[in-house]
């Protein structure tokens, strides 16, 4: 991939050569570290937006199905399963 792009930024002096020793003592130059930084931040991002996403239509679709009258109620649901964890304990 080209590199066309200059990217500049401020940032404590100490931050700076403490980023550098450490760059160096991985033997890669800082700028590629700098990308590798980059990319992975924007890939969580990314990550991060695409589960809001999911959950956000989750959760809609929950609330459609609510209304519907196809749901159950959170009492209904916590019913259901303590009774299933009462018979797993008479089991064990």
């Amino acid at each position: 991939m080209t590199k066309e792009a200059v990217f500049t930024m401020k940032l404590e002096p100490q931050l700076r050569a403490d980023f550098m020793a450490e760059a160096q003592a991985t033997h890669r130059p800082a700028s590629q570290v700098l990308r590798e930084l980059m990319r992975e931040f924007v890939q969580q991002q990314r990550n991060a937006r695409d589960y809001d996403d999911f959950l956000r239509a989750k959760v809609e679709a929950g609330r459609v199905s609510m209304r519907a009258g196809v749901g159950r109620s959170n009492e209904e649901v916590d019913a259901e399963f303590a009774a299933r964890r009462a018979a797993v304990a008479v089991q064990a």
